[in-house]
C-alpha cells in the first residue's frame, strides 16, 4: 500500500518533518532538555524539539464479559515557549468512550460532551485566549485525535480517557484487545482539497479528512519517543483455566483461581502492535443470560445467547469461492507471506464440487481466471503458482476489487463466498463498507492480516457481507485460520435468526437484522423495555438444515440500579446502526441532517463520543499570554511487520507535511504517477482503459466532491428542532430563542452582522469568541447562514 505522499525536493523545500526519538549524545540541547530527552529532529538529523508525549498508561478492569478501560496520556513541555500537542491514536472500534479528564498540575478539569463543532469552537477560543485546554475528537470509530493547547514551559498535563466494551468470546475463549497505533492509510482521490489536520496526506475529494487520519510515521531505525504500559485486572467470577498474551511478553499475578493481574514485562514498550490477551474459564461455556437496568432514562437490557453445537451436515452445498488478496505496499514482506500461508491451506481444502477464482489488488486489480473454474487439481496448482508469484507494492485501490468480487454474474449457479485478505489500511473505509452493503448475492468473510489492522473496516465488511471476520497476526497459525474459514463457510451454526418477544414491552432492539452465526460466539442483543414484566423469549432459526428453537426466561424489574453500563452499550449500538444507514454520506460529509441530529443527541444524552460529539476541557484561569501556541504533531510508530519502504517507497527519511494548496500531481503513490502530470491512475480515465465505460461511470459516481455542510450543521440539535417547529424548549421565550453564538473572524464585524438581524446581545465574551443573546425564531436560519457564525447552541442548558 504505497500511499499518497509528497515529492522529495518540492516538499522538503516547503517544510521540514518533525519526529521524536533519542538524540545523538553529542548534539546541543535546549535549555530544558536533559541527556535522556527524546528529541524531535529534522531530516539532517539535527535536534529541533523534545517530544511532548512521554507515555501512555492503560489500565483495564475486566468483570464477566465487560471491560472498563482507562488510558492516561502524559504530556510535558520541555521548551521555553508554550506548545499545542496533537496526537492521533486508536481505540477499539466498538468502544463506548464516555469520559475525559484533564489534570494540569494539581488542578483537575472534567471534560464536557458537546456537539463537535461547538467543542472545537470552545477549544479554539480557549487556545487563542491563552488558556490550557484539551479536545478529544473521533475521526473514525477506531481513530481519535487528542489536542492539548497552551502547555506552559516545564508543565505536565495528563489526559485521562475512559471507555467500556464487551469482550470477544468464541469457543470457550475470551479475548481482550487494545490497539496501540494507527497504521498508514492509503488515501485515494484525484484532487487535493485542503488540509484539516497535520498528517502526511492532504484531504482529498474521496477522503475529505485524509490529513486527520494519517499521523506522521517515524522513519526506519528511529523511535516515536513515547512508550506504553498496560495493566489488566481480571475477575472472571469462576476459575480461570488458561491465560495467555499472544502479542507481548507479560508478567502475571494470580491472587486466587478466579482472578489475575497481567502487566507488560517491559514497562517502556514500543506502541506498534495490538495487545491481545486470551483466557479460558472453567466450564468453557457462556450461559444464556439477560441483564437489565432501569433508571431515570428508562429500562435497558442485554440478551446473550449461547450458539448451538456444530453439527456436520450430511450434504454440503457447492460454493463459488472468490479469494481477494491485498498485494499493496503495506502488505510487502511478512504480512503478504502470512496471507500466502492462509491461501495455501484454503486452496488445499477446496471441495471438488466448488468453483473458485482469485483476485489480487494493489494499484490495479488482477483476476486469475476469466470466470470461476472447478476446484480440479490443475486449476488449484495454477492458482498456487499465481499466489506464490505475488509481491507487495503499489496503492490500495480496494474499491475496484470489491466490485470485481461482488458484482453478480449471469452464470452464477452456486452460493458465492468472497474471502478478503488485507490489513485494511485505507482512508475510504466507510465508502468501502457502503459498497459491500449493496450486494446481497454473496457472503463476505474478511481476514485481517497483520499486527495492527483496521478492525473497523474488517468487522463491518463481514457484518454487512453477512459473513464472519478472522484476525491473523504475524505470530498466528495461518493454516489453522484457513481451516476455520472452511468449517464456518460450509457449516454455519445458526442462520435465519429471529426473536419472538412473547408480548414483552421491548423497543428499539439492536441489531435490527440479526446476523447468522458462523463461529461459536454468543448472540448479543441490546434493547430497551418500557416497564416491569416477566415472560419468555424464544429464539428461532435454522441449524444444520433443521429448525432451531430455544427459550430464555426474562424478568424486567421495575427498579434495577445495577448494570448501569447497559444504557451506554445500548446507545453505542444504536449509534452504530444509524451510522450504518449511510456510510457513504459519512465518508463524504453529506450525511442526512436527520441522521446527524439523532447521532448527536444520543452522544449528548448518554455522554458518548461520536463522529458529531466531542469532549472538551478548559482551565478557565488564563495561564499564558494570548496568541496561538507552537503546534507539535506527535509522530507514531510503523506497525510491527509493515515495511516503511513498502508504504513510502525508497525514501529513508521522514515524510514531510505538504502545504494544503499542493496539487495532487505533486503526490505519488509508489509508481502510481499519472502521465504528463495528470492525477494518479486510480482516476476514472485509467479505470476506463481497463474495464470499460460502465466501470468509469461508476467510478465518477464514487468520486463525490466534498460539499459544504448545510447551515443546519451549525445548529445544536435542540436549536434545529426549535427552528423546525418540532420542539418548544425552555430556551425559547415569547417567540425568541436565547442562544450562545460562537463567532469567528473580526469580533466587531460579527457583532454588527448579528445586530443587523435583530440579535439582542446579553453578553459578549470577546476572549472566548462567544456572544450570548436572543433572536426571533424566524431569524434563526439567517443567523446560521452568516459566515461569521461558527456554531449556535441553547443558552441556560444543563452542562454535562
Amino acid at each position: 500500500m504505497t500511499s499518497q505522499k509528497p515529492t522529495h525536493s518540492l516538499i522538503w523545500a516547503a517544510v521540514a518533518a518533525l519526529f521524536c526519538f533519542p538524540a545523538p549524545a553529542d548534539t546541543n540541547k535546549s535549555a530544558r532538555a536533559s541527556s535522556g530527552t527524546l528529541m524531535m529532529i529534522d531530516r539532517e538529523g539535527r535536534p529541533i524539539l523534545p517530544c511532548p508525549l512521554k507515555r501512555t498508561e492503560v489500565k483495564a478492569e475486566i468483570t464477566g464479559f465487560l471491560s472498563r478501560v482507562t488510558l492516561t496520556q502524559h504530556f510535558e513541555n520541555p521548551l521555553e515557549e508554550k506548545i499545542e500537542a496533537v496526537y492521533t491514536f486508536p481505540l477499539p472500534q466498538n468502544a463506548a468512550v464516555d469520559d475525559m479528564t484533564m489534570l494540569v498540575g494539581d488542578r483537575t478539569v472534567k471534560g464536557r460532551i458537546k456537539p463537535r463543532e461547538e467543542a472545537r469552537a470552545i477549544y479554539d477560543a480557549a487556545r487563542n485566549a491563552g488558556k490550557t485546554a484539551s479536545l478529544l475528537e473521533q475521526d473514525r470509530p477506531n481513530i481519535f485525535t487528542q489536542s492539548v493547547a497552551n502547555i506552559r514551559p516545564g508543565e505536565k498535563v495528563k489526559i485521562t480517557i475512559s471507555y467500556i466494551e464487551t469482550l470477544k468470546y468464541e469457543a470457550g475463549t475470551y479475548e481482550f484487545a487494545f490497539p496501540m497505533v494507527v497504521g498508514p492509510r492509503y488515501i485515494p482521490g484525484k484532487q487535493a482539497i485542503g488540509r484539516q489536520g497535520g498528517g502526511w496526506s492532504p484531504d482529498t475529494n474521496r477522503v475529505p479528512d485524509g490529513s486527520r487520519i494519517t499521523p506522521q510515521v517515524t522513519p526506519p531505525g528511529t523511535r516515536a519517543g513515547h512508550d506504553i504500559t498496560v495493566e489488566v485486572s481480571l475477575d472472571a467470577g469462576v476459575p480461570i483455566d488458561l491465560l495467555a498474551c499472544t502479542s507481548h511478553e507479560v508478567l502475571t499475578e494470580r491472587p486466587d483461581p478466579r482472578r489475575a493481574v497481567i502487566k507488560l514485562k517491559d514497562q517502556a514498550t514500543i506502541p506498534n502492535k495490538d495487545f491481545i490477551l486470551k483466557y479460558d474459564v472453567a466450564g468453557r461455556k457462556i450461559e444464556d443470560a439477560v441483564l437489565a437496568h432501569r433508571g431515570s432514562r428508562g429500562g435497558f437490557f442485554t440478551l446473550m445467547l449461547q450458539p448451538p453445537e456444530r453439527v456436520t451436515p450430511g450434504e454440503v452445498t457447492p460454493k463459488e469461492l472468490v479469494f481477494v488478496l491485498d498485494t499493496s505496499g503495506s502488505m510487502y514482506g511478512f504480512p503478504l507471506e502470512k496471507s500466502k500461508e492462509v491461501m495455501r491451506t484454503a486452496l488445499a481444502n477446496l471441495n471438488p464440487q466448488d468453483t473458485f477464482n482469485i483476485i489480487t489488488f494493489a494499484g490495479d486489480t488482477h483476476i486469475l481466471f476469466p470466470q470461476p473454474v472447478p476446484a480440479a487439481a490443475e486449476n488449484v496448482e495454477k492458482a498456487r503458482q499465481f499466489i506464490e508469484g505475488r509481491r507487495g507494492g503499489g496503492g490500495t485501490e480496494m474499491m475496484k476489487a470489491i466490485r470485481a468480487a461482488l458484482a453478480p454474474a449471469e452464470s452464477q449457479k452456486h452460493v458465492r463466498v468472497v474471502a478478503f485478505l488485507t490489513d485494511g489500511y485505507v482512508g475510504n473505509d466507510m465508502e468501502i463498507i457502503a459498497e459491500v452493503k449493496k450486494y446481497s448475492n454473496a457472503r463476505v468473510f474478511s481476514f485481517g492480516i497483520g499486527s495492527s489492522v483496521n478492525r473497523f473496516l474488517l468487522d463491518k465488511m463481514a457484518e454487512f457481507g453477512r459473513g464472519e471476520v478472522e484476525y491473523v497476526t504475524l505470530q498466528d497459525d495461518g493454516s489453522a485460520a484457513a481451516k476455520r474459514f472452511h468449517e464456518r463457510m460450509r457449516n454455519p451454526l445458526l442462520t435465519d435468526i429471529r426473536i419472538d418477544w412473547g408480548g414483552l414491552p421491548v423497543t428499539e432492539v439492536y441489531p435490527k437484522r440479526i446476523p447468522d452465526l458462523f463461529a461459536a460466539r454468543p448472540l448479543v442483543i441490546h434493547g430497551r423495555y418500557n416497564g416491569p414484566a416477566k415472560g419468555a423469549v424464544r429464539i428461532l432459526g435454522k441449524a444444520a438444515g433443521g429448525d432451531f428453537a430455544r427459550t430464555v426466561n426474562v424478568d424486567f424489574a421495575a427498579g434495577e440500579p445495577r448494570h448501569d453500563v447497559l444504557a451506554s452499550l445500548w446507545a453505542r449500538t444504536k449509534i452504530d446502526d444509524l451510522m450504518g444507514q449511510d456510510y457513504r454520506g459519512l465518508q463524504h460529509g453529506t450525511l442526512a441532517d436527520d441522521l446527524r441530529s439523532q447521532i448527536t443527541k444520543l452522544g449528548l444524552e448518554f455522554r458518548l463520543m461520536t463522529q458529531f460529539t466531542a469532549f472538551v476541557a478548559v482551565e478557565e484561569r488564563v495561564v499564558t499570554e494570548a496568541g496561538k501556541p507552537r503546534r507539535i504533531e506527535v509522530p507514531v510508530e510503523m506497525p510491527e511487520g509493515v515495511s516503511y519502504q513498502g508504504v513510502f517507497g525508497e525514501r529513508q527519511e521522514a515524510v514531510a507535511v505538504a502545504p494544503a494548496s499542493m496539487p495532487m500531481s505533486a503526490f505519488r503513490t509508489g509508481g502510481f504517477v499519472g502521465r504528463g502530470g495528470q492525477p494518479p491512475v486510480s482516476g476514472p480515465i485509467a479505470l476506463a482503459d481497463r474495464v470499460g465505460k460502465e466501470a468509469a461511470r461508476d467510478a465518477r459516481e464514487m468520486d463525490v466532491p466534498r460539499t459544504q455542510s448545510t447551515f443546519l450543521a451549525k445548529l445544536h440539535p435542540d436549536v434545529a428542532a426549535a427552528l423546525a417547529g418540532r420542539l418548544t424548549p425552555a430556551f425559547v421565550r415569547n417567540g425568541k430563542a436565547e442562544l450562545k453564538v460562537y463567532i469567528n473572524g473580526d469580533g466587531s464585524a460579527a457583532l454588527q452582522a448579528l445586530k443587523a438581524l435583530g440579535f439582542e446581545v446579553i453578553r459578549h465574551e470577546q476572549a472566548m469568541q462567544l456572544v450570548i443573546g436572543r433572536i426571533a425564531l424566524d431569524k434563526l436560519e439567517a443567523l446560521a447562514r452568516l459566515s461569521s457564525v461558527r456554531y449556535i447552541s441553547p443558552y441556560n442548558t444543563n452542562e454535562r
